[in-house]
């Protein structure tokens, strides 16, 4: 239980000395036995019992001591302020729900309460199309279900800093998450979030079709801004190190090495991402060959068949050493002359979901389709062969099985595919998501039907959501 606590300030305590100068109704213990306060919320922790303890009398104190601090950090300087709050234990500015008398009344009058089964559907909901928005209506459900945003909206932890909350996107997510939970089966109508997304992403504005990548992002960058109060578009002092919930969950670091072929000398940077973008075979880009899987063998957790290509194939392409050439050459700052040199990227830092977009549209001078090659990805995935510190494992590009099999760190489930039907003039979007595990639902606008796994392999994948398994939980 000590090794799942969340990472907070903690003052030890004396249970005993507390309780009896507080006349705290906590549970007996021996001599010496300490509790722990963490000092943001003010809760306490008995070693004991190994869990939180749960006090009428502390959780005042600690209130009362949360708005002293919220106060001081409204009318001080801000150095001075989040400095003090942050001594104070009120690093954040949240409190938690308190029923009003017309909810407690609701509550005693409606006792049942509403179980979470594996046949529940709650969360699934419909979502009508206002005309060409389908591109729309596949991301909200693959957000809608991504676990730890469900839980951090769920729990009303967004507190709005907009000057104008009717123009926060953020309110209007809280919003939409709990429409899709509230039990309602009815097919939601979205159009406050196409208004503020017309409002906050102009380019993305009228009736025609749009591509469901580009709402992704889009979207990602306006609830991004909006989680820090900025309606102008303005960034944060440092947007490597946002932590706002977006970039908690959907913000990786991808390292970049160039290496100069006459004193082999490395640069290295570091770049943050919320999706990684995969050549196909079948583009005007020279596709790297099948990995030696293709022979029937299994490789992270794929089944490959006799010339199909798999995510772990782009992947691997995408992660490979790649020769810049004359054209490209770049200015070491070992020889300090131009060199050529070869580049590669790598994964520094792996977000809680991964977003992989499989380009299916190509747009040149010469050239505008979709490619239809058909990917296969697994349920489970294993991105450590593809990590900086496995490099070293990788030796010119060629796949070996990674060492370190047991770190579940690197490993994800797959929770939502985006898919596209059609041309690039006419096509459809829809969505399969995962609704508990192993049952999977497809969304097509309105309409909600069960799936099969079978049905989310077998489709085609423009998206693919996954999210990483040692924080996911029933």
């Amino acid at each position: 239980m000590e090794d799942r606590l969340p990472r907070l300030a903690f003052s030890l305590l004396d249970l005993n000395s507390l309780s009896f100068s507080l006349s705290l109704s906590l549970p007996p213990s021996p001599p010496f036995c300490f509790a722990a306060i963490d000092l943001l919320y003010g809760g306490i922790y008995c070693f004991v019992c190994q869990d939180y303890i749960y006090d009428k009398d502390m959780e005042q104190i600690a209130k009362e001591e949360q708005r002293k601090a919220w106060k001081l950090q409204a009318f001080t300087p801000t150095v001075v302020s989040h400095y003090q709050c942050t001594m104070t234990g009120i690093g954040e500015k949240y409190s938690t729900w308190e029923p009003t008398k017309r909810e407690l009344e609701l509550l005693r009058h409606n006792p049942k309460r509403r179980k979470i089964t594996t046949n529940c559907t709650i969360g699934l909901r419909g979502l009508i199309n206002l005309g060409n928005t389908c591109f729309m209506n596949c991301i909200v459900q693959a957000l809608t279900h991504t676990p730890l945003l469900r839980d951090f909206f769920l729990s009303d932890r967004h507190k709005c800093e907009m000057q104008s909350p009717s123009s926060c996107l953020v309110c209007e997510m809280s919003t939409l998450f709990q429409e899709f939970y509230s039990g309602h089966r009815s097919p939601h109508i979205p159009y406050r979030l196409l208004h503020l997304v017309w409002t906050h992403a102009r380019h993305l504005a009228g009736y025609e079709q749009q591509d469901a990548h580009e709402f992704l992002i889009a979207a990602l960058d306006v609830l991004h801004r909006h989680c820090k109060g900025d309606d102008n578009g303005k960034k944060a002092n440092n947007p490597n190190h946002c932590n706002c919930i977006i970039d908690q969950i959907f913000t990786g670091g991808l390292q970049s090495d160039v290496t100069c072929q006459v004193c082999h000398g490395v640069s290295t940077t570091i770049d943050p991402f919320w999706d990684i973008s995969l050549d196909l075979p079948g583009s005007s880009t020279p596709f790297w060959p099948l990995s030696p899987g293709s022979d029937g063998s299994v490789v992270n957790g794929e089944s490959h068949v006799s010339g199909t290509t798999t995510l772990t194939d782009c992947l691997r392409r995408f992660t490979r050493p790649e020769h810049l050439g004359s054209s490209a050459k770049i200015k070491c700052s070992g020889c300090h002359r131009y060199q050529e040199s070869t580049k590669q990227l790598t994964m520094k830092k792996l977000p809680i979901v991964a977003c992989f977009h499989l380009k299916r549209f190509e747009h040149s001078a010469k050239l505008r389709r979709k490619i239809t090659t058909y990917v296969s990805f697994p349920l489970e995935l294993d991105m450590t062969p593809f990590m900086a510190s496995s490099k070293e494992s990788r030796m010119n590009g060629q796949y070996q099985q990674p060492t370190d099999s047991l770190n579940n760190d690197n490993k994800y489930s797959l929770f939502a595919v985006v898919n596209h039907q059609g041309t690039l003039e006419s096509g459809h979007y829809t969505s399969f998501i995962r609704q508990h595990k192993d049952q999977w639902f497809k969304c097509d606008d309105a309409i909600i039907t069960k799936a099969s796994i079978k049905d989310v392999l077998d489709s085609e994948g423009y998206l693919l959501f996954y999210h990483k398994q040692f924080l996911e939980y029933e």
